[in-house]
């Protein structure tokens, strides 16, 4: 491997840290805040911290379809409240280990999503599927045979942002990508307020309390984060990427069952049961982004 591959691959698994260290952030907050207000503060200030790297990162000699920017932005910052808010109450009833491997099931139901548009695809994503299906059951089936409100709100949360994969997908070739997400963030954040004053906003004293998650998820999470996966995938492959990316979900255990165990939250305890969910789960992601041999690819149109 040269050094300007295992730099990118560097930056992306710190990306992937960040990522799966947020969800601990999103569950503590909700003991301050409520979701919505939380939601709110943190896209608002990711939005802010991508002005700089809009400055410093976009390419001005681009030209880049600014109509498609703030139409993908638009509706990207839409798809992503809906995610958002799905995810931010399912982890109010849900643990984070949970909340981060379910997530994670969207690189499994993007390429499921291709055949509403018509493209074939490889058994071995129905292989992957299978293994996720079984995993979810470990993961999530209690021992009443039920699923617990909060993991019903996450898968749901998974499918919004295959949604809002395959819309970035078809935006982002046409828009600046940077600028795009800005917009997304602002978007988002200005839906979570909105809704945040509807419900009754959380107090200031309440916002204050829960400023460390908020700072962590709004400038770490959504700002360094995004930038590092732009810069990552200047010197790395895309699958390799999207494969490292995915360990989002390893971290989001691992560190939901650390900060569990010095009582920093309080559901961050894992069976034995979910560790096997897990591992199938993450298994399921892994297969369906292994390289393919030359000539193939796992849509074809």
């Amino acid at each position: 491997m040269n050094k300007q591959k295992l730099k990118g691959n560097l930056m992306m698994l710190l990306t992937a840290l960040i990522w799966g260290t947020a969800f601990v952030a999103q569950s503590s907050a909700m003991d301050s805040v409520d979701p919505f207000s939380f939601m709110a503060a943190r896209n608002l200030l990711g939005a802010i911290v991508l002005i700089p790297v809009i400055l410093i990162f976009s390419d001005k000699k681009a030209k880049s379809d600014q109509k498609n920017t703030w139409i993908g932005g638009v509706v990207c910052g839409a798809i992503l409240f809906v995610a958002s808010a799905l995810q931010q109450y399912g982890l109010v009833y849900t643990t984070t280990a949970k909340a981060g491997f379910i997530t994670t099931l969207y690189v499994v139901l993007v390429p499921l999503a291709g055949l509403f548009l018509g493209k074939k695809v490889m058994p071995v994503v129905w292989i992957s599927v299978l293994l996720s299906v079984v995993g979810f059951y470990f993961l999530c089936i209690n021992e009443n045979f039920t699923l617990a409100p909060g993991d019903l709100l996450v898968l749901l949360c998974a499918v919004a942002f295959t949604v809002h994969i395959m819309v970035i997908d078809h935006f982002s070739p046409k828009a600046d990508g940077i600028k795009m997400s800005c917009i997304q963030f602002l978007v988002c954040g200005l839906l979570s307020l909105l809704f945040s004053l509807i419900c009754g906003p959380a107090s200031p004293q309440a916002l204050l309390s829960a400023w460390i998650p908020i700072l962590y998820t709004g400038i770490l999470s959504s700002g360094v984060a995004y930038t590092l996966q732009i810069l990552a995938q200047k010197f790395t492959d895309a699958v390799m990427v999207s494969l490292i990316g995915s360990l989002e979900a390893v971290f989001a255990t691992l560190f939901g069952f650390l900060f569990w165990k010095i009582g920093y939250i309080d559901n961050g305890n894992v069976t034995l049961q979910q560790l096997g969910g897990c591992a199938l789960v993450f298994a399921a992601v892994i297969l369906v982004q292994l390289p393919l041999k030359k000539g193939e690819k796992y849509e074809t149109s």
